[in-house]
């Protein structure tokens, strides 16, 4: 007579397909992974953008805005960027900007002046939401890139830009002239006043130019304020 089996509440059958199922799962959970490996060896540009999503690596882009409404423009979509509390995706905007020195009348100031007007940069992570966001700010037209992708900005470019955005105590701004070395001028001001000359020599730091004058028919250098001299016409 044989043995009684004991089942102890469990049931091969039960085991049996508990087991298949976790193999077939962890199969298809291989299938997957396999996938993801050939196509990231088709289109390894494809991987690397994932692996930058998941980072949240942020670049410098480059947005094309209205011009003349730069500085309006940065302020608007910074408001939206707090409202919409996405700050941790963003970093610095800024309108790219150098400073020169000009001369009125015979008053000589520092002012900024565009680099590039109707472009502004901006600090970024790029997905979904912060693309909708800066491209629905109003003044903002595209970024700048190919194939309508936002491309990022070469290192070699953001260094040169944000170097002129730094003030520098000791180099002068350069002097906003409106005249080139080689260029004929005429003295609007001065015991040279009426007399023609050419530009020798153009000191940005003093706001001081050399002209080349005929005195006496000989050529003299003579050094004037930039304001004393004007393009001749």
């Amino acid at each position: 007579m044989s043995e009684p089996v004991v089942n102890n509440g469990e049931s091969p059958i039960e085991d049996s397909a508990v087991q298949t199922a976790d193999e077939s799962v962890g199969d298809e959970f291989a299938d997957d992974d396999a996938d993801e490996e050939i196509v990231g060896q088709l289109d390894p540009a494809l991987t690397e953008k994932k692996e930058e999503q998941k980072k949240g690596k942020k670049d410098w882009y480059i947005l094309k805005v209205q011009v003349n409404r730069e500085d309006t423009i940065k302020k608007s979509l910074e408001r939206r960027i707090a409202v919409s509390g996405l700050e941790d995706c963003f970093g610095d905007i800024l309108v790219p900007t150098e400073k020169v020195t000009e001369i009125r009348g015979d008053k000589k100031r520092i002012v900024k002046r565009k680099l590039y007007p109707g472009y502004i940069m901006v600090f970024m992570e790029i997905n979904d939401e912060t693309w909708f966001l800066v491209r629905e700010t109003s003044g903002v037209g595209d970024f700048t890139g190919t194939q309508g992708r936002p491309t990022a900005m070469l290192s070699h470019e953001v260094q040169r830009i944000l170097k002129s955005e730094q003030e520098s105590p000791q180099k002068a701004p350069e002097l906003k002239v409106g005249y080139r070395v080689g260029q004929i001028v005429k003295v609007k001001d001065g015991p040279f006043e009426t007399l023609e000359g050419t530009v020798g020599n153009i000191d940005a730091s003093s706001g001081r130019v050399t002209v080349i004058i005929s005195i006496f028919g000989r050529s003299t250098p003579v050094e004037l304020e930039y304001w004393q001299v004007e393009l001749s016409k």
